[in-house]
């Protein structure tokens, strides 16, 4: 149950995808060519005008290191994948630029005199790390948009509605009393808490829903009142004030009275940038809608589907059915362009070595996806990944088994020219 083929016409217009094993048929009646690799597209040789086109919905779970797609015809859904960011790659880079230039200043050599206010931030801006989710993620909708007639866009807006959970008297009584209640507190409850009990943090048991101050004694619903226990210390707890219960344990009761009001990081990354994803789809042209974690929870539960991202994708929104036609779907890391650095250096920022300034090599360039047929040596066989370069032509290759050295260019052949990101299913 592979993902289903784009397929677009000699003008280059997009069709239906299609099966893969019709796919098949037409490359070997040579009817078709393959148009791209990743994601794996067929171009007709010959334009089509008889053939309808419906209307694809595309459907986005984005999160905070993993953003889901789900392509779906109608119920069915035919396409898949998986877009790992790298957004904690980019944090860690601009942090060690920041600690050089620091220590730079600090050494008290010659060095330009310091600036102020000549970088006044945008409205709207987003930290790097941030703006590094909006982006590749529009990139891969463009790029869905080009291969497949697509007609509208559901993303999932928030995880968890914070302000009805927080404030849950404010409005609306069939909001809060409605099916969708009970996911969203659970939810954000099992993500605050780590999944186990906040008293004896026991994992792999069910938990219970539990108010801190007990409702017996004036106790509310508000989620900073609520936490997880196990069925035994929920027990023992009882109509109790947890610092009665945890008179004993004050090292506890420090720990969840702080946890309480955690904010969830990952909760707050995709926060931060679901608005400015929100108004950058609208962008496309297409209709937008939108949906929240606990209504796709909901869905996926109660169609019996397991926990991934790209099944949370296809159940964003409203979701009466589900036939699911595709189990593996393109896993898709996003890897960088490189640095533009001339010179390594040290972890104390001294130069160690010279990079070239010339980056393509015997018609390859570090980050192709290459298939590589060795017919003599030492390495005979196979490989197939993403590809390291050097100006001597002794290339590496990153396969799924491990990096194979000393691959000469000879046995190279480029299957995928470098765009940034990795494939895998």
């Amino acid at each position: 149950m592979s993902n289903f083929v784009f397929i677009i016409d000699a003008n280059k217009r997009p069709l239906t995808p299609i099966h893969p094993g019709f796919a098949r048929r037409l490359f070997k009646q040579k009817k078709a060519a393959i148009y791209r690799k990743f994601p794996f597209t067929l171009i007709l040789k010959e334009s089509r005008s008889d053939l309808t086109v419906p209307h694809l919905q595309l459907k986005i779970d984005p999160g905070s290191r993993v953003t889901g797609f789900a392509i779906l015809n109608g119920a069915k859904v035919i396409w898949a994948a998986e877009l790992t960011h790298r957004s904690q790659a980019i944090k860690n880079a601009l942090l060690s630029r920041s600690q050089l230039r620091r220590v730079r200043r600090n050494r008290h050599t010659r060095y330009r005199q310091p600036r102020f206010l000549n970088r006044t931030r945008p409205q709207g801006w987003l930290a790097p790390s941030l703006q590094h989710r909006v982006e590749t993620t529009l990139t891969w909708v463009n790029k869905l948009i080009k291969f497949a007639p697509t007609n509208s866009i559901t993303q999932e807006l928030v995880r968890f509605d914070l302000q009805q959970l927080a404030h849950p008297e404010i409005s609306g009584i069939e909001y809060q009393q409605g099916t969708l209640l009970g996911y969203e507190v659970r939810e954000y409850l099992l993500e605050v808490w780590e999944r186990k009990c906040a008293y004896c943090g026991i994992k792999n048991v069910p938990l219970q829903v539990e108010h801190i101050h007990p409702k017996a004694k004036g106790g509310s619903n508000r989620i900073s009142n609520l936490c997880l226990a196990c069925d035994t210390c929920n027990n023992n707890k009882g109509t109790q004030d947890i610092k009665q219960f945890l008179a004993k344990k004050p090292d506890v009761l420090k720990r969840i009275q702080a946890q309480r009001k955690r904010p969830l990081k990952d909760a707050t990354a995709v926060n931060s940038t679901r608005w400015t994803l929100l108004n950058r789809l609208k962008e496309t042209g297409l209709p937008v809608a939108t949906g929240s974690g606990g209504r796709t929870k909901f869905n996926r539960t109660r169609l019996q589907l397991p926990k991934s991202h790209w099944l949370d994708a296809a159940c964003v929104g409203k979701v009466e059915e589900l036939n699911v036609l595709t189990s593996q779907p393109l896993l898709i890391k996003a890897m960088g362009h490189g640095t533009r650095q001339m010179c390594g250096t040290d972890k104390f920022g001294f130069p160690i070595r010279h990079k070239s300034r010339k980056q393509i090599h015997f018609c390859f360039q570090t980050g192709d996806i290459v298939s590589a047929t060795v017919t003599a040596g030492k390495k005979i066989g196979c490989y197939t990944g993403r590809v390291l370069c050097r100006a001597s032509g002794s290339f590496d290759i990153a396969t799924t088994t491990g990096r194979v050295a000393g691959i000469s260019h000879k046995y190279c052949r480029a299957i995928h020219k470098k765009d940034g990101y990795s494939y895998g299913f």
